[in-house]
């Protein structure tokens, strides 16, 4: 294992993100339909915030055996990306290592960090699991 490795190594760069325009019931579905549990929000390709599983689960909607359309109805007309969304990023930087993303997740008991370039351009997402897989495979 090398302990200066880049984080870019094993982060993300596929990344699954939404505008800070879009609906919570388009986050809502991305989040479904991608198996995914965080999503960067952009103001074009500047990171603005992050939504997680877990600030959508926060949301205060009685949806009673509601379907689909109707629970996106409800969130859509309640709530926008800004309500919900967490503007206070710790965030890394494409050159930051490996050993830097694993003591951040660990300290602060993240599950994902943005990276981002000089510029604050999205460049990818670092997760617990992506940290894992490399790992796993060093042994």
């Amino acid at each position: 294992m090398k302990k200066n490795e880049l984080v870019s190594h094993v982060m993300s760069n596929n990344i699954i993100s939404v505008q800070q325009g879009q609906s919570l019931s388009e986050v809502r579905h991305k989040m479904v339909d991608s198996n995914i549990h965080h999503i960067p929000v952009l103001s074009g390709q500047k990171l603005i915030g992050m939504i997680s599983f877990t600030d959508m689960m926060k949301l205060n909607v009685v949806i009673n055996g509601a379907d689909d359309r109707t629970i996106d109805s409800i969130i859509d007309q309640q709530f926008e990306i800004r309500d919900i969304m967490n503007r206070d990023l710790t965030v890394l930087d494409t050159k930051d290592t490996i050993r830097q993303a694993a003591n951040l997740l660990a300290e602060n008991n993240f599950h994902a960090i943005p990276v981002t370039n000089n510029s604050g351009d999205l460049e990818g997402i670092v997760t617990s699991s992506d940290l894992i897989r490399y790992l796993s495979d060093q042994y």
